[in-house]
């Protein structure tokens, strides 16, 4: 390894350190305190940073600092589609994969189930985390596409995306989150299958598992 290669991962690794530190910092005033009664300037002090060093790596600002994962979830959602077991079905990896979304969130951050009523409870960020999950619209039905071989455009495969991610607002407001993820799942499965069978792709496709 070259010390290029190597002072490149060093600058890289303290980079995702700064990140994780504003963000962990700016959960714990905003469940200490609320959202709204937290500023910047006090998240940068708690991380011991400028507000300019938050905003280069969080340049939407307190938003952005509470949906910092926002790259990932997108890329294991595409992934849920696009790397899904053989034989296994579209619906049935969407469904495994909101399961892991919303059951037991407690498990691996005690913080998650302060963090979610947060979201519920604060209007800003109860309307930024579903356009959040909304912008993955896209990029779930052009996955979806491509896996049943149908054109980019397809209206089926925007309105399945659609109807999967809306299926998380549901559950994270019921007391009983991965009861409606596998009930509304069910519910989309028995639509997809249907209307996939009956409106077959314009080209083929090597995928034998919608």
């Amino acid at each position: 390894m070259t010390d290029a290669e190597t002072t490149g991962g060093r600058r890289e690794r303290k980079k995702a350190a700064t990140r994780r530190a504003l963000a962990d910092a700016a959960l714990r005033l905003f469940l200490e305190r609320g959202y709204d009664q937290v500023g910047v300037r006090e998240i940068a002090e708690a991380a011991d940073v400028s507000v300019t060093t938050l905003f280069n790596h969080f340049p939407g600002g307190k938003e952005a600092l509470v949906f910092d994962e926002d790259a990932d979830h997108e890329a294991a959602l595409v992934a849920a589609v696009t790397e899904r077991p053989e034989g296994q079905s579209i619906p049935e990896a969407l469904r495994a994969y909101l399961i892991s979304r919303v059951a037991d969130p407690s498990g691996e951050d005690p913080r998650m189930r302060d963090f979610h009523r947060l979201v519920d409870e604060t209007p800003a960020l109860r309307g930024a985390s579903r356009a959040m999950w909304m912008r993955h619209e896209q990029a779930l039905a052009a996955a979806l596409a491509t896996a049943t071989g149908r054109p980019a455009d397809d209206l089926l495969c925007a309105a399945y995306a659609h109807f999967t991610l809306s299926i998380l607002f549901f559950a994270h407001s019921h007391p009983d989150p991965t009861t409606v993820v596998t009930d509304l799942s069910t519910l989309l499965e028995s639509g997809w299958t249907t209307t996939i069978t009956t409106h077959p792709p314009h080209t083929p496709t090597h995928n034998a598992t919608p």
